[in-house]
């Protein structure tokens, strides 16, 4: 039977701890669809047409990757692509216990199991909101970005 993840999130934008963390899950999996969450309350950087294409540009030569987006329940997103794991990174202690909350709600509410991998310690400093923090500031962010992001 072929294990899928969805990895979701906003990746406003992607950076290289997110690429990382993909390429670490295709290890464990056969698939992983890369979900971006639409939160029409959320100021973004990117628009979702550029995040679409910079995460598609990014594993351009994977084809067991896929960039969808999404609004609702991570869960439900899940059920409707039929993939009973959601994959996700975790930094540092502060990600754990916020991602432990998130899981353990999605596991009650569902049979969807949440699957964590710890960052490469050379890429734990990274984050979409200091990388977009960067951008605005007009500061070198090219080391914390893959190529397709870079503007």
């Amino acid at each position: 039977m072929m294990k899928k993840a969805v990895f979701p999130g906003s990746f406003d934008p992607i950076t290289l701890g997110h690429v990382d963390l993909i390429y670490r899950g295709l290890e464990i999996f056969d698939e992983i669809i890369i979900a971006i969450g639409v939160n029409a309350d959320k100021k973004q950087l990117f628009s979702l047409e550029d995040k679409i294409q910079q995460i598609k540009n990014s594993f351009i030569n994977e084809p067991r990757i896929k960039v969808t987006s999404y609004k609702g329940l991570t869960i439900d997103f899940c059920k409707s692509v039929n993939s009973k794991y959601i994959l996700r990174g975790l930094r540092n202690s502060s990600d754990f216990n916020y991602e432990q909350s998130i899981a353990q709600t999605n596991s009650s509410l569902s049979k969807i199991e949440s699957v964590f991998l710890i960052s490469s310690p050379q890429l734990a400093h990274i984050s979409s909101t200091i990388v977009r923090d960067i951008i605005k500031n007009e500061g070198d962010y090219k080391s914390l970005v893959p190529e397709s992001v870079i503007i």
